[in-house]
């Protein structure tokens, strides 16, 4: 799933997060490299200097741990992966020609904090005159309250409750498939029943 890198920044931007990281962990290393080399070359070191020389590599060598720690999440916001922000896959299934105008379809993932813009992956035809509709959503926030809303323009608001804890775990496999929560559709009635929109999910 090429596309997923957008929801965790620009390739560009990564990239130069990476070179800072690097640029910040060389300085600190001739930091700790000149720390050292000073302390072992003074010919006679009191308890003061022993105190003062002491902070010094101490305070070199945090710098130097929060570097590497920095560029372990650069490195990682490069490759796609952000582990603090896991991000739900889902899959909908509803009947095709409830998703006949895909391209104008709007999915957002609400939240008692915040409302968000899912990245629709495509559509695939199933074999029982069913679609299926993919997608991908960042979860930016620790909450329980998530509801993924699909709107089909001229088709309706189809609601889906996303029942995850507030710290997901992620998982290698999709859940169960769970029915709509709620459907505003002048269509649903006549297309299909109730029974025919579901989503699946996973959290990655």
């Amino acid at each position: 799933m090429s596309s997923l890198t957008g929801l965790f920044g620009d390739t560009q931007d990564a990239s130069l997060g990476i070179l800072m990281s690097a640029l910040a962990g060389v300085a600190a290393a001739l930091a700790v490299a000149l720390t050292l080399t000073v302390y072992f070359r003074m010919a006679y070191r009191s308890w003061r200097d022993v105190l003062r020389h002491g902070l010094a590599a101490l305070a070199a060598a945090a710098l130097f741990a929060f570097v590497a720690y920095d560029m372990h999440h650069a490195a990682a916001a490069y490759l796609g992966l952000n582990p603090s922000k896991p991000a739900v896959e889902f899959e909908i299934r509803m009947p095709s020609e409830t998703l006949a105008a895909v391209s104008d379809t709007q999915i957002e993932l609400h939240t008692d904090r915040n409302q968000t813009l899912a990245l629709v992956d495509g559509v695939s035809d199933l074999a029982d005159g069913q679609a299926l509709l993919r997608g991908v959503a960042a979860l930016n926030y620790r909450t329980a309250d998530r509801v993924l809303v699909v709107n089909l323009p001229g088709k309706g608001t189809y609601e889906f409750r996303l029942r995850l804890p507030a710290e997901p775990h992620r998982t290698e496999q999709f859940g169960p498939w769970h029915l709509a929560d709620r459907i505003t559709s002048p269509l649903a009635g006549r297309v299909a029943p109730q029974d025919s929109y579901a989503i699946r999910y996973r959290v990655f």
